[in-house]
This record gives structure tokens, C-alpha cells and sequence, in this order.
């Protein structure tokens, strides 16, 4: 008897940083034999530097085939035409993919396009949201989404109460959407993420259980969620996915060589790791205190600066970095294989942004960090990496909005020679475990997709 194989449809939002997670989950369902179909929109697809061969990649348009969200006047009309673009490209792929003798039986759809769970149910599809970022973070939109709190809030130093936290969040936690027309669309797609999650029939998570056992477990009685990550390459990890070793979908080209062959020739622990993922934009002025607070912290560093944020740093910076004891003190990259990097031996802590992905590998890699939220969720992610799992500390912003030189360089310092940076480093290596304990055999994560997937196939028509 063979064994039936269910088809799924993968749907994610069109930026790198919701469709590497959807990507990891569809190879750890590929390796159950499940069929994997990756429905990506023509403008991701045109600015993509690699793409995996693993799996099976299709077309559909958001209505902006040439520019994507960049061509549209604003993002109310980017989400407009995408509903209704989208709706009509996806039915049209799942009709062509019935036609070619290889039907869908589930949409896994990123919850930023709730308008998926409509084509699902009327095509008669199992529907699964997967959600890219941690439960907090999502318990926060859904108590917005019910009116119990409101983001942002009214006052700075207000401490909010949400239900499935042990204690109150202050203001400066929670996500970021400052009062102008635009981002108001956007907390609103957020918000929406919850609008027909009782049409689905699955709910996934990109976390694992024992990292935020108190917030899953109150989520968990509202709906039914389940945890499955981290959602980052298997041989990070459990190693039981051998061909696994990237996420095989980039937008920026990785200087490879250079970052590591620069690393093998630092001591061990003893370089401070820079990079604020493929979206975040610092001013000039917060460039230059992080060029001389790394500077003046006297650590060697690995700073990733997107070529179209270059022209930010100080006049001469990269000159000078060159001239300092052979280019041994700093070394400047337009993008870098942030895996590869956060495993080596040499990297002593991780200056980061705090966006989830981030966040979710030096968990995996047992990295400790330095957080400089820029916006979105990464003011909660902060939160939950300096107080909750404390293997980080925030650098804080004055009351300009810029971190300054000093608070920079006394973090790196605090993390990489004082005794609180021991606890953060004991305290990382201890959430790497679990996080890897998590997908291995028998993990909670495992358990959950197991279970995923066993249900699809007594459930799928065969």
C-alpha cells in the first residue's frame, strides 16, 4: 500500500521575512511526504538572488507585477488590490493544479492575507493560518482586535495589562505604529490577522512551547494553536534534515567568503555581530553612534550594511576600519549568511534589531544579544529576550529616539565581560537546547507538526 500524499499550497506574505519561515515549515512537511506547492507573487519572484530547488514554485500576481508593494501609490491600495488580484490569481493556480492531475487539499496561508481563508472555503480546501511571529506578540494584536487595549498607547509611561502575561508591559514594549494614516493601515492588517480565524481549521505558530509556555497555554483556550518552530534550517538544529542547511531563498547576496574567512582569524567569542535585517533604515545620525560605539567598545565587529544604507555611515569609516591593524578590528558587508555567522565560534554577542527571525536563530544558535528595536513587533521581542528569557539587554533610546555611542559600548561590554553577561550567556546556551530539543524526535514542535500532519491525511480525499 502506498502511502496517499496530501498536496499543500503555501501562501506567505511577500517579504523575505514571512517567506523563509513558510519555507523551513514546508521542507520539515516535504521530509512526510507531503507535496509542497510555494505560491509567491511575480514582483517577489523577479527580485529573488536563489531560489530552492526542493520544492514546487508558482506564480500569482498582487496586482503590481513589476514593483510589488514599491509600485503602489499607498498600502491601502496595495492591500485592496491584492485581495482582490490575489483571490482571483490563487483559485485560477489551484484550478490549473487540479487540471494537471495533482489536486490541493490544504492552503497554509500567512494571516496578512486573510482574504486566502475565502478561496480555501470556497474551493472546499482544509485552511491553516501560520503565524510568522511569537504568540505574545499575536496575543497583543488579538487584544487589540477585540478592543481591550489600544495600540499605540495614550500615555508613555502607561503599563498595560494583558491577559496570558505574568505582569504589566510598559509602553516602550509594546509593537510600534506611530499615529499617521499609513501605519494605521497597517496595525489595521494586523489587527485583521483575527477577523476569520474561527473559519479555519488549523492555527500554527512560529515559536515552540517552553519558550512561552504562560502565553500559549491562554491563547490555547481561545484557539486552537499550535507551536512549530524555530523555523530555521534543520542542521542548526536537529540535524535530521541532511540537505538542510540554508534557507534557499534570498533577495541580497551574501559576501560569504569574506565573512567567514574574516571570522576564522578572530579569537573565540570575540566578535560583536551587527545587522538590522533586509528592511530596517537608521538615520544618518543613529549610524554614526553605532560606528563609534562599536568603535570605542574596543571588540572586534561584523557589521552588515545594505548597500542602499552605505552612504549613511561616517565620512571615511570603511577607510579607516581598513587602516586599523590589517581591517582586523571591523569588517563592513553588504549582506552575510547570518546562520553561518551566528554559529561561528568567534561571534561573542548579536547586535540586532530584534525582528523574530533574528530573534528565533540566536535563540537556536545560543547567541547572546544586544537589542536596538527599530519598530513593528521588536519592541515586544526585545521585552521578551532582557526580561522574560534574559539572554539579552536592550540598549536604550534618548529622548530623541537615539541610542547613543555610551549605551551602546556599555552593553556590548555588560554582555561580553561582566558578570550579568555570565547569566545571559548560561541563560542562551540553556534556550538553545530547548529550542533544538523542541523540533528533534518526540519535541513538542514534532509532536505538533506530526499531528498536523497525520490529520491531513485521514482528513484529505483519497
Amino acid at each position: 500500500m502506498t502511502t496517499h500524499q496530501v498536496h499543500c499550497l503555501i501562501l506567505p506574505y511577500p517579504v523575505q521575512g514571512h517567506i523563509n519561515p513558510m519555507l523551513q515549515f514546508s521542507k520539515r512537511l516535504q521530509s512526510k511526504r507531503i507535496k509542497i506547492t510555494i505560491a509567491l507573487t511575480k514582483s517577489s519572484l523577479k527580485n529573488m538572488k536563489e531560489l530552492p530547488t526542493s520544492m514546487s514554485i508558482e506564480a500569482i500576481s498582487d496586482g503590481y507585477d513589476d514593483g510589488g508593494r514599491d509600485q503602489a501609490v499607498s498600502f491601502v491600495a496595495y492591500a485592496t488590490r491584492f485581495k482582490e488580484i490575489g483571490s482571483d490569481t490563487l483559485s485560477q493556480l489551484i484550478q490549473k493544479l487540479a487540471n494537471s492531475g495533482c489536486p490541493v487539499n490544504c492552503i497554509v496561508y500567512d494571516p496578512f492575507l486573510p482574504w486566502a481563508v475565502e478561496v480555501a472555503k470556497n474551493l472546499g480546501l482544509i485552511s491553516a493560518a501560520f503565524f510568522t511571529q511569537n504568540c505574545a506578540v499575536d496575543n497583543i494584536y488579538y487584544h487589540v482586535h477585540k478592543g481591550v487595549i489600544k495600540l499605540p498607547p495614550t500615555q508613555n509611561d502607561e503599563e498595560i495589562l494583558i491577559p496570558g502575561f505574568s505582569s504589566p508591559i510598559e509602553a516602550s514594549d509594546v509593537p510600534t505604529f506611530v499615529i499617521n494614516p499609513e501605519a494605521e493601515r497597517i496595525l489595521e492588517m494586523l489587527v485583521n490577522q483575527f477577523s476569520n480565524l474561527d473559519k479555519v481549521d488549523w492555527i500554527l505558530i512560529n515559536s515552540f512551547y517552553e519558550l512561552e509556555k504562560e502565553v500559549i497555554d491562554w491563547m490555547s483556550k481561545i484557539y486552537p494553536i499550535k507551536t512549530i518552530g524555530p523555523t530555521i534550517p534543520s542542521m542548526y538544529l536537529d540535524k535530521r534534515l541532511h540537505d538542510d542547511k540554508e534557507y534557499g531563498l534570498s533577495i541580497f547576496k551574501p559576501m560569504t567568503n569574506e565573512c567567514l574567512n574574516w571570522l576564522n582569524h578572530q579569537p573565540i567569542s570575540s566578535v560583536v555581530y551587527v545587522s538590522f535585517g533586509s528592511l530596517a533604515k537608521l538615520e544618518a545620525a543613529q549610524m554614526e553612534e553605532l560606528a563609534c560605539g562599536l568603535r570605542n567598545s574596543n571588540k572586534n565587529f561584523l557589521w552588515v550594511v545594505r548597500s542602499t544604507e552605505e552612504s549613511k555611515l561616517p565620512k571615511n569609516f570603511i577607510e579607516e576600519l581598513k587602516l586599523t591593524s590589517g581591517n582586523n578590528k571591523g569588517l563592513v558587508v553588504s549582506w552575510c549568511p547570518q546562520l553561518q555567522v551566528l554559529e561561528h565560534e568567534s561571534i561573542g554577542c548579536f547586535l540586532t534589531h530584534c525582528g523574530w527571525n533574528s530573534t528565533l536563530e540566536a535563540i537556536s544558535l545560543g547567541v547572546p544579544m544586544v537589542t536596538m528595536p527599530q519598530w513593528s513587533d521588536q519592541p515586544t521581542n526585545t521585552k521578551l529576550v532582557q526580561d522574560v528569557w534574559e539572554m539579552g539587554v536592550r540598549a536604550k533610546q534618548d529622548d530623541k529616539g537615539i541610542v547613543r555611542r555610551d549605551v551602546i559600548e556599555e552593553c556590548i561590554k555588560l554582555v561580553m565581560e561582566e558578570d550579568k553577561g555570565k547569566v545571559i550567556r548560561e541563560n542562551a546556551k540553556k534556550w538553545k537546547e530547548l529550542a533544538r530539543n523542541a523540533v528533534d524526535e518526540g519535541g513538542s514542535s514534532d509532536t505538533n507538526i506530526e499531528e498536523f500532519v497525520s490529520k491531513l491525511v485521514t482528513v484529505s480525499p483519497k
